[in-house]
């Protein structure tokens, strides 16, 4: 699929911005004592994550 520069730029934005927050997240999770907002962390890092690899998906397909 073509898209285009700037559909490409913003998915970019978007991979950084996301990658910022899993890193905070992900070392957020290492300090929590409490278990039940361990097991959200632990949600927002696998929800991240999936998000990172649909992100980068795109970005392959982008550049075909």
């Amino acid at each position: 699929m073509n898209y285009a520069l700037h559909e490409v730029l913003e998915i970019h934005e978007m991979a950084a911005f996301k990658t910022t927050c899993l890193t905070k997240s992900k070392t957020m999770k290492a300090l929590i004592t409490d278990q039940l907002l361990k097991d959200i962390m632990q949600q927002d890092i696998d929800v991240s994550t999936r998000q990172l690899q649909e992100y980068a998906s795109i970005l392959t397909n982008a550049k075909q």
